[in-house]
């Protein structure tokens, strides 16, 4: 696997994860015909919280990012983004382990979004999140704490 860490982020990363963001997604957002370069990006800036947030650098470059923000019921996963040159190599498989795991320990049910058709589906899938509900555009798995 390639050299990666997390860190914790910072407000000046905004725009290079509003960046990451417009880039993993596109592909998706255009098959769903929702693609907008501007919107893209601004929904990244109106809900990034960097005390929610951790940015994944692969070989000491900025290469994604992942937030785990509270709520009552089910703490929300959000804004789980690598570039493409960092995908396929495991990465987001170890960092999502990682935030499972947190969250066994911590007795935290977990709740996250994606886009209807989205592979990330069965990432989230294979780390024991399931079907929760579904409208036109996005599927909502969560995932409950085990022992």
């Amino acid at each position: 696997m390639a050299d990666w860490v997390t860190r914790p982020a910072t407000a000046e990363d905004v725009e290079a994860v509003a960046e990451v963001r417009a880039v993993a997604m596109r592909a998706d957002l255009e098959r769903l015909g929702r693609y907008d370069e501007h919107r893209v990006r601004q929904r990244l800036r109106d809900g990034f919280v960097p005390a929610h947030t951790r940015i994944i650098e692969l070989d000491g470059v900025l290469a994604g990012c992942v937030a785990l923000r509270p709520a009552d019921e089910a703490h929300w996963l959000e804004h789980f983004y690598l570039a493409p040159h960092a995908q396929g190599r495991g990465i987001g498989t170890a960092v999502l382990r990682d935030l499972v795991g947190t969250a066994d320990r911590s007795a935290l049910r977990l709740r996250v979004d994606v886009l209807q058709g989205s592979s990330a589906r069965r990432l989230y899938e294979r780390h024991g999140f399931t079907f929760e509900y579904e409208d036109a555009v996005d599927v909502v798995l969560v995932r409950a704490p085990r022992p």
